[in-house]
């Protein structure tokens, strides 16, 4: 009996689409790209699971790595970019520009991203029996000195520092920064296998008590479970950013990188087509607390970044109910 209102409810808001004039082809799957970083697998599944409950579009995933995606995007081969860091690539900066992609909204207020060290490394932790290796280590133009801490284990005359995958715009920025900090001759640029071979790396590390150089971000659990420091750059300079986001560029120039604006990246096609999704994507503001925590469970307990988002939704209403109109907000309550 449940199973047979079940089929006729949903046959029913179909024909209800319909009637609103929704034809066959805009009800096609929506296509988001698939992000291996945790925040970004996560805030993507929160975006599905609303817009298929609330609005009635199918959706589905297609992979690609950071730049294959934002270049994916601008040909409307995938029509969102959950979690964008807009501004960042040249190819997001360029297809922004022909106005074939958009970033909407200011979806995680207070990211950022940098080089870490553990705590304990600059101060030691006397309750571990940790002394301080590197203990005037503050800034990134300190590194030189301090390579034999973060020695590579099959290059002993070089420290490591821990890159992100080959694939992310990340990657491309610090790898220009290791020459641009005249690092690239005494430290290893060694890039994770992938975003989870990265946080394994780190956390086994840490709970070693052993010393590790690594770029990192925020939103993310492990920026909320471990105690770390964040070397100094030198500000932030738009012109010298150019020079870091372009592999291509011979001298490049050091800065921090450019600040965070956490968008959710459309194409041109799709802005056009979806104008109410495009509304509610504008009106996307998740705390980053509450994010950090869903993140840190979702982590701890290997769970599913769907079944995470769904637990997301269901436990903080007042984070997303005014996003969407009323209608569209019931149906996703109902559907919770």
């Amino acid at each position: 009996m449940h199973t047979i209102t079940r089929w006729l409810g949903t046959a029913l808001f179909a024909l209800g689409l319909l009637g609103q004039g929704v034809t066959a082809e805009e009800r096609k799957p929506i296509h988001f790209g698939e992000l291996t970083w945790e925040s970004g697998s996560l805030i993507t599944e929160m975006l599905r699971l609303l817009v298929e409950q609330g609005y009635g579009y199918p959706t589905d995933t297609l992979p690609g790595s950071t730049v294959s995606l934002e270049t994916a995007l601008a040909r409307n081969d995938i029509q969102v970019i959950g979690e964008e860091w807009a501004g960042r690539s040249p190819a997001w900066v360029k297809a922004e520009a022909e106005h074939k992609v958009y970033g909407l909204g200011d979806i995680v207020k207070n990211a950022d991203e940098g080089w870490w060290v553990p705590d304990y490394v600059v101060h030691g932790d006397p309750a571990r029996g940790i002394a301080a290796l590197a203990p005037e280590l503050r800034s990134v133009s300190d590194l030189p000195r301090y390579r034999e801490v973060f020695r590579d284990a099959e290059s002993p005359d070089k420290g490591r520092f821990l890159n992100s995958p080959t694939g992310w715009t990340s990657e491309i920025v610090n790898s220009q920064k290791l020459k641009a900090y005249g690092l690239d001759s005494s430290y290893v640029n060694f890039r994770s296998g992938s975003g989870a071979a990265m946080d394994a790396e780190i956390a086994s590390s840490i709970r070693r008590g052993k010393p590790v150089l690594f770029y990192y971000w925020s939103p993310t659990p492990l920026m909320g479970r471990y105690k770390l420091l964040r070397l100094e750059e030198p500000p932030f300079d738009a012109e010298a950013w150019k020079t870091l986001s372009d592999p291509n560029n011979a001298n490049p120039r050091g800065s921090r990188s450019l600040p965070a604006k956490l968008s959710v990246g459309v194409s041109a096609p799709f802005r056009e087509q979806y104008p109410e999704l495009v509304a509610m994507f504008e009106k996307v503001d998740i705390p980053i607390g509450a994010l950090n925590a869903a993140l840190a469970k979702m982590n701890e307990t290997r769970q599913a970044p769907r079944d995470a988002a769904r637990d997301f939704l269901k436990a903080n209403p007042q984070v997303w109910q005014g996003w969407l109109p009323a209608e569209q907000r019931a149906r996703v309550e109902a559907a919770l």
